[in-house]
Formats: C-alpha cells, sequence, structure tokens
C-alpha cells in the first residue's frame, strides 16, 4: 500500500511541475527564434533573406544585422523587399559609444540610380534621437522627440523601438516611452513602402539591429 501511495504522490508531483513550466506563445519574450502573438520576424538571425543592400557594409553576427562603415561619402541603407502598409513594428537597436547617426526607415521607397532613399525614418543620434525625419524628401524633422526620452534612453546599449503607422497616424516609442505622435496632413505621401536600415554618410559608425519583427494591421487593430 505504501508504494502505491508513493508512486501517486510521484506521478501528482510530476504532473504539477511540467504545468508550472508551461508558457503559452503570448507570454514568450521575443527572441530569434519566437515573437509575440501577431507578429512576425522579419530578419530570421542567420542571413539577410528578404533583404537588399550593400552587403559589404552590412553583415549577420551573433543573431543581429551589424552596419558597419569605416566612413562613407552617401547615406546607405539596408532594406525590405517587401512593402509594408499599416503596421506595428519593433525592434533593438544599439549605436556603438553613442556616437555618428542612424534610423530605422519606413514607408518608404528607393531613390534610382542612388544609394538613397526617401521617406520616413524614425531617428537614432545625437541630437535625433527618436524624431521623426523626412528622409530625402522633404528633408527635415517633422516631429521631435518629447524631454522624457533622456530618462530611459541609453546611448551606448540596447534600446527598444516601436514604430507604428497606421493611416495617417504615427507613433514612435523608445523603451515604451512615447516620442512622437504625429499625423500626416499631406495625402500625396505615400502609405506603403519598404522598411529600412541606415549607416550615415561621415565618420566610420557601427551600429547594430536585433529582434526585428512585425505586425500587419488591418482597421479593427
Amino acid at each position: 500500500m505504501k508504494r502505491r501511495l508513493s508512486g501517486i504522490f510521484l506521478c501528482v508531483c510530476l504532473a504539477g511541475l511540467l504545468d508550472s513550466q508551461t508558457v503559452s506563445a503570448e507570454d514568450q519574450p521575443a527572441t530569434a527564434g519566437t515573437v509575440e502573438r501577431g507578429f512576425q520576424s522579419i530578419f530570421n538571425g542567420k542571413d539577410l533573406t528578404g533583404w537588399e543592400g550593400n552587403f559589404k557594409l552590412w553583415k549577420v553576427r551573433d543573431g543581429m544585422i551589424v552596419g558597419n562603415s569605416p566612413g562613407i561619402r552617401q547615406n546607405e541603407f539596408l532594406a525590405t523587399k517587401k512593402q509594408y502598409g499599416d503596421f506595428e513594428l519593433r525592434l533593438e537597436f544599439k549605436l556603438h559609444e553613442g556616437e555618428g547617426n542612424s534610423g530605422v526607415q519606413f514607408r518608404t521607397r528607393r531613390v534610382p540610380e542612388s544609394s538613397e532613399v526617401e521617406g520616413y525614418q524614425a531617428d537614432i543620434g545625437e541630437n535625433y534621437w527618436g524624431c521623426l525625419y523626412d528622409e530625402h524628401r522633404r528633408r527635415k524633422v517633422l516631429a521631435q522627440a518629447g524631454p522624457k526620452l533622456k530618462d530611459v534612453l541609453k546611448k551606448d546599449d540596447w534600446n527598444e523601438y516601436v514604430i507604428r503607422a497606421q493611416g495617417n497616424h504615427i507613433l514612435l516609442k523608445i523603451n515604451s516611452v512615447t516620442t512622437v505622435d504625429y499625423h500626416e496632413e499631406d495625402p500625396q505621401i505615400a502609405r506603403s513602402g519598404i522598411i529600412a536600415i541606415q549607416v550615415h554618410s561621415g565618420p566610420p559608425l557601427r551600429v547594430d539591429f536585433r529582434k526585428l519583427r512585425i505586425r500587419e494591421l488591418n482597421k479593427k487593430n
């Protein structure tokens, strides 16, 4: 009888242990292999499948996309082959030593016969952290980041960018702090395009990106 009770007790304990270790896909942290429900990775962590650009400057290393510039004359961009309209994009970035300039392009297009692109940019770099810039089109900052960003920004470490574009509404967040809440008033501005990441012209710089994932939106999202 004692052996039988011991066996039952052991089975119950094991079942409880397994149940306590079961985590739903929603609760899993985003890594190179897992993403939040509704999101899809746009970088597989191994190579640049689905991307195009100057592969002399852009490499994959340790699950990251690394933009390593020796110093260049023109901006260079690594871009998705797919275009996106309404979406929420989440990613992490690190600008080494907090120096140089980079950014994340969206609703963007390639400029013919050039390394340039034109479209919205979620900016990265001193004096531009968290701003919304219009790259190569209106060529100006459309919205400045608010003062709360300085309390959460890690200039030489990993930060999370959230970029949400739906209709004429654009929302940018860094480390959960809203930096831009912008409504586009020009109906002629494109509402779809490629996503791209930048190494800026000028002195040498290195910028890393990881955990790039996207959720395409519809009118109900």
